[in-house]
């Protein structure tokens, strides 16, 4: 796939039929976003979620009655979701927890997968914490977290999150830029996700463990704390859709982030991994 792009443009175009033009070079190159009471039910919370008259949108709120989650109708193996998202606003938020993930745990009860997005709020004035992590096959004893600080505020726009999950690889990006890549090795055995799953979105109370590891919890005096999700795409993959290859200037684009934004891997965790997972010897980390 060539580099050398013109600057590529977003395009949406709020209409029945809406077609996204991206600019990251391995992503699909079109796709449609999706209605959300056509892609999704939901999950709990009903009086917090609220779907905006374009149908395209929808904010989901915690407050001290309740979160908020949606689950989309169907499930799919190896696949590219993505949205936009744009986080609660409040000076204090710690505690709170607002997500974009797949799992398959209500099928697969004691054997599940799951690829996350998980952000961590604050306290006083402080900067949300994005999370990346991945479990195959019930790994959960073998978590596989990231963490990032942001190079904007994500609660002052809406920003795109990305996951791109094929047979062999795993890619998250923010705002089309890849973040981190998971290669999947024979080693790595079924701690792989491999299974159908199902995509999520959420917001919760982490009060006991999301923020200073559970030294700061949930206010509601700072309630309701509300998200917003829109440009909802759930593509299912094929050989021509989702390549999962990165060019030199992905590469490049990834390894400028992380140098930068990076602020923990459990691949160099030596105290609680002092024999590294398998795939950590992959030069994404």
């Amino acid at each position: 796939m060539a580099a050398s792009f013109k600057e590529l443009i977003l395009c949406l175009f709020f209409m029945t039929s809406v077609v996204l033009f991206i600019p990251a070079y391995s992503l699909p190159k079109k796709f449609t976003t999706s209605y959300f009471d056509e892609a999704f039910s939901r999950l709990y919370g009903d009086q917090n979620l609220i779907v905006l008259k374009e149908g395209k949108s929808v904010r989901i709120s915690l407050d001290e009655h309740t979160g908020c989650g949606f689950k989309s109708r169907s499930t799919y193996q190896y696949a590219f979701f993505s949205t936009s998202v744009k986080l609660p606003a409040a000076n204090y938020t710690a505690g709170v927890v607002v997500t974009f993930y797949t799992s398959n745990g209500d099928v697969y009860k004691d054997s599940h997968d799951e690829l996350d997005f998980e952000f961590l709020g604050h306290a006083n004035n402080g900067s949300w914490v994005l999370q990346t992590n991945l479990y195959g096959n019930g790994s959960i004893g073998r978590g596989r977290e990231e963490r990032y600080s942001l190079p904007f505020d994500p609660s002052e726009n809406f920003h795109n999150y990305s996951i791109l999950w094929t047979e062999k690889t795993t890619v998250f990006y923010v705002d089309y830029v890849p973040i981190r890549v998971t290669q999947k090795v024979e080693a790595m055995a079924g701690d792989y996700p491999s299974k159908p799953m199902s995509l999520y979105a959420t917001i919760w109370n982490g009060s006991d463990w999301a923020t200073g590891g559970g030294k700061y919890k949930v206010d509601y005096a700072y309630a309701p704390f509300v998200s917003q999700y829109s440009n909802f795409v759930l593509q299912a993959c094929s050989n021509s859709d989702c390549d999962d290859s990165l060019t030199t200037e992905e590469r490049n684009k990834m390894k400028e982030f992380r140098s930068k934004y990076v602020t923990y891997s459990y691949c160099v965790d030596s105290k609680r991994y002092p024999i590294p997972l398998p795939e950590c010897k992959n030069d994404s980390f």
